[in-house]
């Protein structure tokens, strides 16, 4: 049949029967589309790397729509340790595995030091106010912006942010015999939680801090912050993939990302005008922003110091918050395990001949061998960022004999590197003791190589100090059922930050009289 012929016969077709023949083209239309599109899909992928090669269009998208990481184990027990998967038509390599960790991110630190931008995140959340430094592409700007980090978030550092812990971990203390009402009232922590490490944070950023949960600026942020957390999950943002869901005039979640970017500009200026205006007072306290605003050396402009500050306050929130949330729950259905820490702590304090009616010393580095395995038990155990934020390359990587191209996306599965068999016999267990008997053993929960969190030290030392206080101070009892397992009881297994389901507890305090007499002593400043 002629060309002529063809045509003559889809006009006599369209004449007789329009919306059959419209319905037709429509689907010849949307197959030829997929067609096309699985060319592309196919020719993206990396030579010679195993994978599952996912759906039409979409890619592994449906596979990994509910926790990604434990999907991603799974899968590296069929494809091995490193593979490649697709998200949409982007390829993307999975690393699994604890030595294949180490041999990518480690020995290709450089290659692999940037991120990949995102629609959702990058383009709609962040386009004002600018990027955190772990969400940052790599260039000039980012290597600024990762020394200024540095400086502020090294020992000697975090040295002299003490006082600041020593008030927030003791208006913690406060806060739970407070609205716990001395553990006879069940409380949700995680209010007083996200008060300490949100007001910490605060204090060592710009000078000010959250004195109350019922703060309205606190009850902003943190709501701001938490839907921004799912703005950059790796596998939450479907148009992040896929192109044509951004074309659709009402996208609600577009909406919402821009929402928050506006309400996030808002009190990012009070904080930061508030900053300015005390440095040219001359009535600043030292912080973060003060000290690069009066050092005309630092080289930093307006973008960058934002930079810092978004660091600090989602990064250093966030992670710790979570971290202690999650901790809590779990202390309250494991009592064996808090008498174990409560005893270690005693025998730690006796010869130090510290009175046991007061908390334990703010300036104590890390001292007690157990408490401090326990944080980082606690960090491994929870992982609460299963899927670190993602890598992308900056020239090619040879992994295996496979050569991986410039630009490719990695995802380093935190959570299957933390719970690596060949690491840890028993990596299902929370066992405080692994860190004594392997002090050197790695962790990913902050990440490895170059985009390592910048202010790892300061989470170890926090969570240290928390645990040091809290738990020399109360006895948690659960109320109700607690659900607590690292791998599902997820709040939205979808987000960025894995929180666990809300839980209720009673603080009781292990001695009222003495904690009440130490709390009374304690006369904070600020």
């Amino acid at each position: 049949m002629t060309l002529e012929h063809l045509i003559c016969f889809a006009r006599q077709q369209l004449a007789d029967s329009p919306l059959r023949c419209t319905a037709t083209i429509a689907l010849v239309g949307i197959l030829l589309h997929i067609i096309g599109n699985e060319i592309v899909r196919a020719r993206a992928r990396v030579p010679g790397m195993k994978g599952p090669r996912g759906w039409p269009v979409i890619g592994n998208l449906w596979d990994i729509r509910t926790n990604a990481a434990a999907r991603f184990y799974d899968w590296s027990k069929t494809y091995g340790d490193v593979y490649q998967i697709q998200m949409g038509n982007t390829p993307v390599v999975v690393v699994n595995s604890a030595v294949a960790a180490k041999k990518l991110f480690v020995a290709n630190s450089q290659a692999i030091s940037s991120r990949p931008i995102t629609y959702t995140f990058h383009k709609i959340a962040s386009t004002t106010a600018g990027l955190t430094i772990g969400t940052s592409p790599y260039d000039d700007s980012l290597k600024r912006r990762k020394k200024g980090a540095a400086a502020a978030l090294n020992k000697p550092a975090i040295q002299s942010y003490v006082p600041h812990m020593d008030l927030e971990s003791k208006d913690f203390i406060k806060d739970l015999l407070f609205y716990g009402k001395a553990g006879t009232v069940a409380i949700d922590p995680l209010p007083m939680i996200q008060r300490l490490s949100l007001s910490l944070a605060m204090t060592i950023n710009w000078g000010v801090r959250v004195a109350c949960i019922e703060d309205p600026m606190f009850i902003e942020i943190v709501r701001v912050e938490e839907e921004l957390n799912s703005f950059r999950s790796t596998t939450g943002n479907l148009q992040d993939y896929i192109p044509l869901l951004r074309m659709n005039p009402v996208n609600r979640n577009s909406a919402k990302a821009r929402e928050m970017r506006q309400r996030r500009d808002a009190y990012l200026h009070t904080l930061n005008s508030g900053v300015i205006e005390k440095v040219n007072k001359g009535t600043d306290t030292p912080c973060i922003q003060a000290n690069v605003i009066k050092n005309e050396e630092a080289k930093l402009n307006d973008v960058e110091l934002t930079s810092i500050s978004l660091s600090m306050l989602s990064g250093g929130f966030e992670t710790v918050a979570t971290t202690v949330q999650w901790s809590v729950a779990y202390f309250a259905i494991h009592p064996e395990i808090q008498d174990k820490a409560f005893n270690a702590i005693q025998e730690f304090q006796e010869p130090l001949k510290a009175e046991t009616s007061g908390l334990p010393d703010v300036a104590d580095d890390q001292k007690c061998v157990y408490i401090a395995a326990m944080a980082r038990e606690a960090l491994r155990y929870f992982t609460v960022i299963p899927l670190a934020l993602p890598r992308a390359s900056i020239r090619d990587v040879v992994y295996e004999g496979v050569r991986i191209p410039e630009g490719t996306t990695y995802y380093l599965n935190a959570w299957a590197c933390n719970y690596d068999k060949n690491l840890w016999t028993d990596p299902e267990v929370f066992r405080p003791e692994r860190w004594l008997e392997k002090p050197d053993a790695p962790m990913f929960t902050l990440g490895i190589g170059y985009r390592m969190c910048s202010g790892h030290l300061l989470a170890h030392r926090e969570v240290y100090l928390v645990f040091m206080r809290m738990l020399s101070s109360f006895r948690f009892k659960a109320v109700g059922e607690i659900k607590c397992n690292p791998s599902r009881d997820f709040k939205n297994p979808a987000d960025l930050i894995m929180a666990p389901e809300p839980y209720r507890v009673l603080c009781v305090p292990r001695n009222e009289t003495r904690l009440r007499r130490a709390l009374d002593e304690w006369n904070p400043q600020g």
